[in-house]
C-alpha cells in the first residue's frame, strides 16, 4: 500500500478544492484562499476529480533540481567567498567571480549562497504606509479578530482587581464566538482558550492580532522577526494564518467590542451578583454573548463555513502542539534542569537518549511535564530538592570566635605614665676641660 507524505499545507488546499468541488464556495474564492489564479483552480479540480490527493502532490517533489549548481562548483564558491569576499556585496562578488575565477553566474545565485553561509543579509524593503477602510470579509470563519481586555470585570467582588477578558469575533458577521474570563494574558491560558475554541468551532482560516509579546516578537530587532513566539509556532503547526496589526484602529472590530463589553457585562454580573469566574464565565456562555450577537451580528456575503475541523490526528497532537516549549541539553548522569528543579530520566525509554543531546520539554495547559526526544516522549521522576547549606550552630559560633581582649589601664605611678625627662648638664665642667 503506497501512502502520500503531505505538509499542512498541502491538506489546507486540498479542503479548499474539495469544498469548491462541492460547490461550498466558488473557484473565484477558492482562487483568493490560496492565491491562485481561477485557470489553476480549474486545473487542480481536474486533477483532484481524476487522481484524488495525489493530485495535488508536485511530481518533482524529493526530486533534485536540474538546475542546482555542481557540488564541486559550489564548494569551490563557498571557498573563495570566506576566504577573499566574506565582505563583498553579491552584484560585485560575481563580477570578481567571472573575471578572475572563470565563474559565470547569475548574482542571485552568489546572493543567495552569501545568505546561506551567513555573509549577507538582506535589507527589508520599507512600505509606504497608506490605510484606508478595509471591507468585511465574506465567509463565516475566514478571519477572526482576537484580543485581550483587563478591566474590573467582577468590580472587585470575591476578592479580584482586574482580570483578562479573552474574546474572539467573527470578521465577516461580528459574531463574538468566544470569550472567556482568565487570569492573565499569558501564552497558556490564551492556549487554554483556543483548544476550547478549536474543539467546539475548529480552526479558522486566519486570526488578526496585535504586537502583545504573547503573539508577536516585540522585543528583538526586525532582523530576528523569524524567531517564533510560541503562539506564532502553533499557530503555523496548525496550519492558521496569524496577522499582526499595526495599530488598534487596524482591529476596530475587537477594539468597539470591548468598550461595549465594558460598559455592560459589568453590569450585568453586578445585577444577578456573580462574584466568581466560573460563574461568570458559564454566564457569558449561555446568556451574554447569544443576546449580543443576536443585537450586532450581521449577515455574510456568503453562506460557508471556512471552519475546519480538526482531524483525529490533529485532536490527539492539540495538547502537544498548545504548549509552552523549551529545548533543555540532557546532562552527562541523565538528569535536566527546568525552573529550579532537577529530573531524572528513566533506564527504560522509547528512544535511545544520550547525554548532551537536545530535548523538547512541553508546559501543558493542565500543568503537566512532557519531555519529548525525536517524537517520543521520555520517563522521568522528580528529583528531591537539594539540601541547603546548613547555618553554624550557636555553640559552633560561640567557639569559633575568640573572646574579647580587656583593655588594660597602668597605675598612675607606672613607669609608662612617668615622663622622661634629661638631667641636667654641668656646664662648669665643660668649661674646665
Amino acid at each position: 500500500m503506497n501512502y502520500i507524505s503531505m505538509s499542512q499545507k498541502d491538506l489546507n488546499r486540498y479542503d479548499i478544492i474539495k469544498r469548491a468541488i462541492r460547490r461550498d464556495i466558488t473557484v473565484k474564492k477558492a482562487g483568493e484562499l490560496l492565491n491562485l489564479s481561477k485557470r489553476q483552480i480549474y486545473r487542480l479540480k481536474d486533477k483532484v476529480k481524476k487522481e484524488g490527493t495525489k493530485g495535488l502532490i508536485h511530481g518533482n517533489r524529493g526530486k533534485r533540481s536540474n538546475r542546482r549548481l555542481p557540488d564541486k562548483e559550489r564548494e569551490r564558491i563557498i571557498h573563495l567567498l570566506h576566504n577573499r569576499y566574506s565582505d563583498f556585496q553579491p552584484t560585485h562578488t560575481a563580477e570578481k567571480l567571472e573575471t578572475l575565477h572563470g565563474i559565470k553566474r547569475d548574482p542571485k545565485t552568489i546572493r543567495q549562497i552569501m545568505i546561506t553561509e551567513g555573509l549577507w543579509k538582506p535589507k527589508k524593503q520599507r512600505r509606504a504606509e497608506y490605510r484606508c477602510q478595509r471591507p468585511r470579509k465574506e465567509h463565516y470563519g475566514e478571519m477572526l479578530q482576537f484580543d485581550g481586555s483587563y478591566h474590573h470585570w467582577l468590580e472587585d467582588r470575591g476578592g479580584t482587581a482586574e482580570i483578562c477578558l479573552l474574546a474572539a469575533i467573527d470578521d465577516a458577521t461580528g459574531i463574538v464566538t468566544t470569550a472567556k474570563l482568565v487570569s492573565d494574558e499569558g501564552t497558556l491560558p490564551v492556549f487554554g482558550f483556543w483548544q476550547d475554541y478549536f474543539l467546539t468551532h475548529g480552526k479558522p482560516k486566519s486570526i488578526y492580532l496585535d504586537k502583545l509579546r504573547t503573539y508577536y516578537n516585540n522585543l528583538l530587532p526586525e532582523r530576528d522577526e523569524e524567531i517564533l513566539t510560541q503562539f506564532q509556532r502553533a499557530m503555523r503547526e496548525l496550519a492558521i494564518e496569524s496577522i499582526v496589526a499595526h495599530s488598534p484602529q487596524a482591529k476596530g472590530r475587537i477594539e468597539n467590542l470591548f468598550k461595549t463589553f465594558q460598559n455592560r457585562l459589568p453590569k450585568e454580573l453586578r445585577l444577578r451578583n456573580i462574584s466568581d469566574i466560573d460563574t461568570a464565565n458559564q454566564f457569558i456562555q449561555e446568556e451574554f454573548l447569544s443576546w449580543f450577537n443576536a443585537k450586532y451580528s450581521v449577515e455574510p456575503k456568503k453562506k460557508a463555513n471556512l471552519h475546519r475541523k480538526p482531524t483525529r490526528q490533529e485532536k490527539q497532537q492539540l495538547p502537544a502542539i498548545l504548549s509552552r516549549q523549551s529545548e533543555r541539553t540532557v546532562q552527562n548522569d541523565f538528569t535536566i534542569r527546568f525552573n529550579n528543579t532537577w529530573y531524572q530520566l528513566n533506564k527504560e525509554q522509547p528512544a535511545t537518549v544520550r547525554p548532551k543531546e537536545i530535548v523538547l520539554l512541553e508546559e501543558r495547559i493542565d500543568g503537566s511535564l512532557h519531555i519529548r526526544l525525536r517524537g517520543k516522549y521520555l520517563n522521568y521522576q522528580i528529583l528531591p530538592a537539594k539540601p541547603e547549606k546548613q547555618q553554624k550552630q550557636p555553640w559552633i559560633i560561640a567557639a569559633s570566635q575568640k573572646p574579647a581582649r580587656k583593655s588594660y589601664k597602668p597605675a598612675k605611678d607606672h613607669p609608662w605614665r612617668t615622663p622622661f625627662i634629661f638631667p641636667k648638664r654641668d656646664i662648669s665642667i665643660s668649661l674646665k676641660g
